[in-house]
């Protein structure tokens, strides 16, 4: 299937895609923030530059998207044209989602992923559950922990 939009047009549409401030990333910010949870954000000293950094705590919290990050659920789905760049990108970054989570770990860090579609789409969990999640688990003491949407495994 050709693609529908131009060269040009198909350029404008992949320049607005953003690796930081994404909407859901703005959407936890804003609800852990309102729970008068602190954070820093992206501390180029660690690994992968994490969204959210809790210093304190040694808790840091990946927000993912579904479909750049290779997330099981029915938000993500490969592209149908050009196959081998599209898994070669995306195999690229799920490899490199895995170093980072164990020199995370490595350096005594825990670690929380909470993946785009807890907070979007129609699987999508309510805000005070994700937030709930996220709070919990500052208490618990697992080292990894993931937040996903209904129909996520």
């Amino acid at each position: 299937m050709a693609d529908v939009l131009t060269q040009a047009q198909r350029h404008i549409n992949m320049s607005r895609i953003r690796g930081r401030d994404t909407q859901p990333e703005m959407i936890l910010r804003r609800g852990l923030h309102r729970r008068g949870l602190r954070y820093r954000l992206h501390r180029k000293d660690l690994p992968g530059k994490p969204d959210l950094v809790f210093p304190a705590s040694k808790v840091v919290i990946l927000v993912h998207g579904c479909f750049w990050h290779m997330h099981d659920c029915q938000r993500f789905k490969w592209p149908a044209t050009r196959k081998e760049f599209w898994r070669a990108k995306i195999q690229t970054n799920h490899e490199r989602d895995r170093n980072t989570l164990e020199e995370l770990r490595a350096a005594g860090w825990r670690v929380q992923i909470v993946w785009e579609c807890a907070l979007r789409g129609s699987g999508r969990r309510s805000l005070d559950e994700v937030l709930d999640l996220c709070e919990g688990f500052f208490e618990e003491d697992k080292s990894l922990a993931e937040v996903g949407g209904r129909w996520a495994p």
